[in-house]
This record gives structure tokens, sequence and C-alpha cells, in this order.
């Protein structure tokens, strides 16, 4: 972690940006407080699916499954 002044950081902030590009992180100061931090964006990785049996456990369910409640209001509707 860098830590740093705000003049510092406008004069050198291409500098700053390869450095947290590369994995590290900025902190920003104000008369010795820190006001800002600048840290890498982490991309989300895709996963790969190898078939759709993966895909379908990958899935959360909630609630009841849909064949359920299909059947429940088919009963209520019979009465």
């Amino acid at each position: 972690m860098i830590k740093t002044g705000i003049k510092e950081a406008r004069r050198n902030l291409t500098g700053f940006l390869n450095k947290v590009q590369k994995g590290e992180e900025v902190i920003i100061t104000k008369r010795g407080e820190a006001i800002a931090k600048i840290s890498p964006f982490r991309k989300r990785l895709k996963r790969k699916l190898v078939s759709h049996k993966a895909l379908r456990e990958a899935i959360e369910s909630k609630g009841k499954p849909l064949s359920r409640i299909v059947a429940e209001l088919r009963e209520r509707e019979r009465f």
C-alpha cells in the first residue's frame, strides 16, 4: 500500500495508476488524513460450464419448484 498527498498524486497520477494496475493500492491523504483509496478493479471470472447438468447445479433455487407450485394451483382451482 502506498500513501501519498494530494499534490503528489496529481503530479504522478499516471505512475500511481500503473502501480494500481499491477495490484497495489494507493491511499491519498490530505494533511496526513486518508481521504481516498485507489485500488485495482477486480473482474469477475467467468466460470466455464462443461454441461447442462453443471449449469443446473450452478443455479441456486429459491422457494418451491415451479412444478410443485403449478400442481398446488391446479388443486385449488378444482375446489
